[in-house]
């Protein structure tokens, strides 16, 4: 499970009518690269970043049937999160629902038929409590604080 000590880089994709052609999120963590899940980036390929931006959690999730398996919930909500929150930063707009302080803006390049705007983001200030990778391999003797 990744930690929440690290940032993440985030790149959306346009096409010249500023419809998504596809973004690229990735959690460095435990030096090894978590990568956002491909059903989310499809879902959202073709749409504006208003409609994106628009997206139901809780319906997205359903509809992409992420199942009881916790670990791809997780990258899905630090994905969905982080883009949502690249979305608000690009367009300079306020949204009560996205935290605008954790993205910043590294670079846009611009070519005759499409735009790439590449991200940083930082970590959500409240994140669910998460075992290191380390410990959650133990099994029950990590849950235990005399273990910590």
């Amino acid at each position: 499970m990744p930690c929440n000590d690290s940032s993440s880089g985030l790149n959306i994709h346009l096409d010249s009518t500023g419809r998504l052609i596809k973004f690229e999120f990735a959690k460095i963590t435990c030096s090894r690269e978590i990568a956002g899940g491909a059903d989310f980036n499809a879902y959202c390929r073709g749409k504006t970043l208003e409609e994106i931006l628009q997206l139901d959690l809780p319906t997205v999730a359903r509809e992409l049937n992420l199942g009881d398996d916790e670990e791809k919930q997780f990258i899905f909500h630090l994905e969905w999160a982080a883009l949502r929150s690249g979305i608000v930063q690009y367009l300079g707009i306020d949204h009560p629902t996205v935290d605008m302080d954790r993205c910043r803006i590294s670079s846009i390049d611009y070519s005759d038929d499409a735009m790439e705007i590449a991200f940083v983001i930082l970590p959500p200030r409240e994140m669910p409590k998460i075992l290191p990778c380390s410990l959650a391999d133990k099994g029950d003797e990590a849950a235990d604080p005399k273990y910590q």
